[in-house]
């Protein structure tokens, strides 16, 4: 049974639904045994220099400007969480990417697609009481790397700040051609699948055209 996006106070109780107290204990001990930790990654050439003043949870949009970043919305959320299910209140969630065309708002990226003047890439926020984050962006575009051969699928970047554990991470998306062939992706020995998040269908309080992307990012001890 997936644990990931639960607390354990809410397994017990679809636990004790499901048969009680016995039953119970055997989630329990499973939860014991612990999540596997999101895996860490290079924190890569294109981390932010330059950071707005105003960051919040909205990539989609620059202050002062009217327009909206060119590409597919998406609804990026999850909890942070220690490896024993709980979650970590207050962590720091900072989330950088390349826009819709694969190019990164850096001054050392030379990677000759466009940029988007209504698209900056950095967002920052906390998480909440119950460990949760969430933004809102576009699906960044693929991009070659300096290595032949070698083009980079649509991925964003993590460092996540807990009280414990800081991790730079990156987070893909299923059924990508390229994750199949990304040194770095197929390079992570444990937990590869827990660098990949799920896709939904929008629900009924986002753009019907948007996306929700749904990735827990847990720390070993928060």
């Amino acid at each position: 049974m997936e644990t990931a996006g639960l607390s354990r106070r809410e397994v017990l109780g679809i636990a004790v639904g499901a048969g009680g107290l016995a039953f119970a204990g055997r989630f329990e001990a499973a939860f014991a045994q612990g999540l596997k930790p999101t895996p860490g990654e290079i924190l890569g050439p294109f981390y932010p220099v330059i950071k707005t003043v105003e960051q919040g949870a909205d990539l989609t949009g620059v202050p002062g400007k009217p327009g909206r970043a060119a590409g597919q919305i998406i609804h990026v959320m999850g909890r942070v969480l220690n490896v024993q299910g709980d979650p970590i209140k207050g962590a720091r969630v900072e989330l950088w990417q390349a826009n819709t065309h694969g190019r990164y708002t850096h001054p050392s990226d030379k990677n000759p697609a466009p940029l988007d003047p209504n698209f900056e890439g950095f967002a920052v926020q906390n998480s909440d009481a119950e460990g949760r984050y969430r933004f809102k962006t576009i699906k960044p575009g693929a991009y070659p790397t300096n290595t032949p051969n070698w083009v980079r699928p649509p991925h964003l970047h993590f460092e996540v700040t807990g009280k414990v554990n800081r991790l730079i991470t990156q987070m893909y998306f299923p059924g990508e051609t390229l994750n199949d062939k990304d040194l770095l992706l197929q390079n992570l020995r444990n937990n590869r699948d827990g660098a990949i998040a799920k896709v939904r269908p929008p629900t009924a309080d986002v753009e019907p055209e948007s996306r929700i992307v749904v990735w827990d990012i847990v720390l070993d001890k928060g």
